[in-house]
Order: structure tokens, then sequence, then C-alpha cells
């Protein structure tokens, strides 16, 4: 009964619009179809960074908002953070702006991050791959704010050539309004823009006010170098905006 009612539904509409049932049945067929494919596709979601980012919980807030847009089955989230680190920690070509390398070895910290990544891919494979990226603090510290925008830069390259994709998408969390009097600091926020605007597939996220209020333990801050409770959930609800209309070409 549902298919004869199907049928004489198109053949009104066909008879209205002067178009052929059979192709108003095909154009209906290929947007099912297309439905169909888009909740087939895999998505990867890659987090890295300094002590903001590891004290993010993906789970907490923008898992369920991915996971409702495009399915539980086809969101994989890799998360590998360390507080404190500069980013040559995970950038293996870095250089400070003299063209010295440093001592200790670089990159060590993403080769950390890629064994994640393979170990989450393997067996499967994903469609879209977004780098959500929440760091430079150390960088401002250490005063190597002139060479951060190549050296994030020369971070996603790193990652493209590994992932074997010519592009991904990048989410920058731009630095606070914490250290603000120092040089290095908006340095380092500039640069975080000036990067993810120069990208087809790039954004930032402000977190300006996500430092005020109570932290885990309960201690009211006010521009705080981390964020407080409300603050990294409000960060959460970011990122997965950022993610989804870029995932959807918005």
């Amino acid at each position: 009964m549902k298919k004869v009612t199907s049928i004489n539904l198109l053949l009104v509409l066909a008879c209205i619009s002067n178009q052929p049932a059979v192709s108003l049945y095909a154009e209906e067929k290929q947007s099912f179809q297309e439905v169909q494919d888009d909740k087939q596709e895999k998505h990867l979601f890659i987090f890295s960074g300094q002590s903001n980012m590891s004290r993010f919980k993906p789970d907490k807030v923008f898992q369920p908002i991915v996971e409702r847009e495009f399915g539980k089955d086809n969101v994989v989230i890799v998360k590998d953070a360390k507080g404190g680190k500069p980013i040559r920690r995970w950038y293996k070509n870095w250089k400070s702006a003299d063209g010295e390398t440093p001592r200790e070895p670089n990159g060590d910290l993403y080769d950390s991050l890629k064994a994640k990544i393979d170990k989450a891919l393997r067996n499967q494979k994903v469609d879209t791959v977004t780098f959500i990226w929440m760091q430079g603090e150390a960088d401002a510290k250490e005063k190597h704010g002139e060479v951060y925008l190549a050296s994030l830069k020369g971070l996603v390259d790193q990652l493209c050539n590994d992932l074997e994709r010519q592009e991904i998408n990048v989410i920058c969390g731009r630095l606070s309004d914490h250290g603000l009097k120092k040089n290095h600091w908006v340095m380092i926020r500039e640069a975080q823009v000036q990067f993810a605007e120069s990208l087809a597939r790039g954004a930032w996220v402000n977190t300006d006010d996500l430092n005020d209020g109570p932290d885990g333990q309960g201690r009211v801050r006010h521009n705080a170098l981390h964020y407080s409770v409300e603050g990294y959930k409000i960060l959460g609800k970011r990122y997965a905006e950022k993610a989804i209309a870029l995932i959807r070409n918005e």
C-alpha cells in the first residue's frame, strides 16, 4: 500500500510540474543515497598541544556534539598533549630565529601523537581529518614568537605528509588574554590567527573569555593561564562548531 501511495504521489507531482515520474523518482533516490553516503563518512579529530589541551576533555562536550552530527560510529578521536612544552617538541625541523637547533630532540611528542593516530586508524579509513591545536605558551615564555608562524605551518605540513593527505582541516585555539603584556605572547596570538585564516580549511577559536571563574579546585581566577571549568566546556562547544562547519564546507 505504501509503494502504491508513493507512486501515485510521484504521478501527481509529475503532472503538476510537467516532469516525468521516472525523473522525479530518480532524483528522490539520488537524494536518499547522498544522505546515506554522508552517514557512512568517517571523521578523525586530532587534539594536541600544551596544558590547556591536556586539561581539555573531548568526551565532555565536543564528542557528543560531533557524534550527534555525524553518527557515533563515524567519529574517531585521538588526543595527546603535554603541558609546558614548546612547539619544537612536535615540529621536527624547528629552528630559532638565529637558525640554531636545540640540544634536546625535536619532534618526540609528535612521534607519540602519531603512534596514537596510527593505532586509531588501524584497519579503517577516514574521509576527513581535523587537527585541533592548543599551544604556544611555552614558546612565548622562551621568546620564540618570531618563528612561531613558520613552525606551525611546518607542523601541519609534516602531519599532512605523514597522513598522505594534501589538505586537512585545522583549528587553532588562540592564546588567551593572560599574557597580553608580553610581546612574544602577542606575536604568537597573531601568528595563530594569521595561519588559520590563510588556510582554505582553517579556523581559529577565541579563548579570551574562558579563563575567568572557578577552576578545577574551586578557586576563582581572573585572566588565568588555564581555563575555568566552564571555560573548557565552552571551548569544546566552539571546537565542535568550527569542526562541523569545516567538514560541511560552510
